[in-house]
C-alpha cells in the first residue's frame, strides 16, 4: 500500500491592525487559526503546518519591547495546549510556531510539533536569526536556537522544521534529511523583492539535494504601521525531486493541500544517491570559522 499523507498550509492575514493592543491580536489570530484549523481538518489534511509566528504580526519589523507580550512557555503554555486539544479533536499532526519564553528575557522563535491524539513531541528553535534592514530585526526579540534538528516520528511520518531565514542554510537542511525527515516544513514571513525569486528556488533545492518532501508557509498581505514589503503567499509543497505540487494565493488567506506519497522518498534515493556518495571526510573546511 502507498503511502500517502494529506498535508496542508496555512497562510493568514492579519485579522486586527497591528497597532491594537498585543493580547486583542493574539486572541484574533487564535481565533481565526481555529477555524482555519477545522477547514484543514474538513478537507482531510493530516499533518498541517502555521506560518511563521502564526499569532501576531511579523512585529520584527520593529524593535519594540512590547512584543514581548505574546511570549509563552512551550508545551506548558496557553496556545500550545489549545493546539493539542485541537490535534485530538481532529485527529491531525500540527506545527505550530509561536514566541516561545524559555526564562524570563530568555525568549526563542519556535515551532511545537503535535501528534494526531494530541501529545506534544518536542519544538524545533530556529537556528539562524536575520538582524538587517528593512526591518528583519530578530536578535532584538530572539536568541539563536540551540535543539539542533530534530525530527519527530509522527502518526502520519517523519517531520521537521526548518524555520523562515533558516532556508538560506543548506547546511541545517541536510542534517534534517540525515535525521531522517520526511516532511520538511518551513513557516517564513517574507516579502517581495530582493529574496523573492529564491522562494521558488532555495527550498526545492533541499528537497532534491535531501530527497524529502518541503512545505513552504508565508503569510501574505502587508502590514501597517510598518509597510515593510508585500507577504506574497504562494505557500507551496514540492516533492523529493523539487517539482512544485501546488501554490498558494498570493495576498490572500489560504489552506494548501498536496497528497504526498511517502513511498516515493525511497525510489528518488534509489536513483540518486546522494547520501550514499556523500564525503564528509571532505567537508571539514565549512565548520571552520
Amino acid at each position: 500500500m502507498p503511502r500517502i499523507v494529506r498535508g496542508g498550509l496555512i497562510q493568514a492575514t492579519l485579522s486586527e491592525p497591528a497597532t491594537s493592543p498585543v493580547e486583542q491580536i493574539k486572541r484574533s489570530m487564535i481565533d481565526k487559526h481555529v477555524e482555519l484549523i477545522a477547514q484543514a481538518a474538513d478537507q482531510g489534511v493530516q499533518v498541517l503546518c502555521l506560518q511563521e509566528l502564526f499569532y501576531g504580526p511579523y512585529f520584527c519589523a520593529e524593535q519594540n519591547a512590547k512584543w514581548y507580550a505574546l511570549t509563552e512557555q512551550v508545551p506548558e503554555g496557553p496556545t500550545t495546549q489549545l493546539m493539542c486539544e485541537l490535534a485530538r479533536k481532529h485527529k491531525l499532526v500540527l506545527v505550530v510556531p509561536v514566541y516561545e519564553e524559555d526564562l524570563p528575557g530568555v525568549y526563542y522563535n519556535t515551532a511545537a510539533v503535535i501528534d494526531a491524539d494530541g501529545s506534544y513531541l518536542g519544538k524545533y528553535r530556529k537556528t539562524h536569526l536575520p538582524h538587517c534592514e528593512p526591518g528583519f530585526w530578530e536578535k532584538f526579540y530572539f536568541r539563536p536556537g540551540n535543539l539542533g534538528y530534530p525530527v519527530f516520528d509522527t502518526r502520519f511520518g517523519k517531520v521537521a522544521v526548518y524555520i523562515c531565514y533558516d532556508r538560506h542554510f543548506p547546511e541545517g537542511a541536510r542534517c534534517l534529511g540525515l535525521n531522517g525527515a520526511e516532511i520538511v516544513f518551513n513557516p517564513s514571513a517574507t516579502v517581495a523583492g530582493l529574496s523573492e525569486y529564491l522562494w521558488k528556488l532555495e527550498q526545492p533545492a533541499h528537497a532534491v539535494a535531501n530527497q524529502y518532501y518541503i512545505g513552504a508557509i508565508n503569510r501574505p498581505g502587508s502590514e501597517a504601521p510598518w509597510n515593510i514589503g508585500e507577504f506574497y503567499g504562494t505557500s507551496y509543497f514540492c516533492d523529493p525531486r523539487g517539482q512544485i505540487m501546488v501554490e498558494g494565493k498570493r495576498i490572500e488567506d489560504d489552506i494548501v493541500v498536496a497528497d504526498l506519497d511517502l513511498d516515493m522518498i525511497r525510489d528518488v534515493r534509489n536513483v540518486w544517491q546522494f547520501f550514499r556518495d556523500r564525503r564528509p571526510d571532505a567537508y571539514e573546511e565549512i565548520v571552520m570559522e
